[in-house]
Formats: C-alpha cells, sequence, structure tokens
C-alpha cells in the first residue's frame, strides 16, 4: 500500500539533500551556508524566502513534504504537485 498526499500524487522516498538543492536551484533558492549536515538556502523569486535541507540520503517523507516543499510552494503560490513537476521530483 502506497502513502498518498492529499494532494493526489506520491511522495518521491529517494529524495537526497543534495538532489534537492540542486532541484531547487530552478525556483532561485541558493546555498548560503551550511551547519553540520543542514543547508540554508534562499531565494528573491517572490520576496525573500529561506528553506533549510537536511544533507541526508534519502531525507524522510515528513521533512520533505511538511518541512521543505509544503512551506516552498506555498511561498511560490502553487500547490505541491506543481512545485514537484517543476522541480522534476
Amino acid at each position: 500500500m502506497s502513502k498518498e498526499r492529499s494532494h493526489g500524487g506520491k511522495i518521491p522516498r529517494n529524495v537526497s539533500g543534495s538532489d534537492l538543492v540542486v532541484a531547487l536551484k530552478v525556483l532561485g533558492y541558493q546555498t548560503v551556508r551550511q551547519a553540520g549536515s543542514h543547508l540554508r538556502l534562499t531565494t528573491q523569486q517572490n520576496g525573500t524566502h529561506h528553506v533549510t535541507v537536511p544533507a541526508h540520503r534519502p531525507i524522510k517523507t515528513g521533512t520533505l513534504l511538511g518541512g521543505i516543499l509544503k512551506p516552498v510552494a506555498a511561498h511560490h503560490k502553487i500547490s505541491v504537485d506543481e512545485l514537484l513537476q517543476k522541480l522534476d521530483l
């Protein structure tokens, strides 16, 4: 039985922190600092937005969805599904 998002699709399960950092560059995110195993990314598109990405392999699905994808999608005023398509995840 697969986990379904309330948004309709499946959460990618094998996304690493480094994969996500590269994917988020599409939306203008750049690494501004690293503290231990966490990277802080910032974008200026649609106003300033910061997000912290763990440099783990893989990122846990709850962290990926609730801590990264939902806030990024909300900042850019798109759905999580649209974000996943833009990021090619």
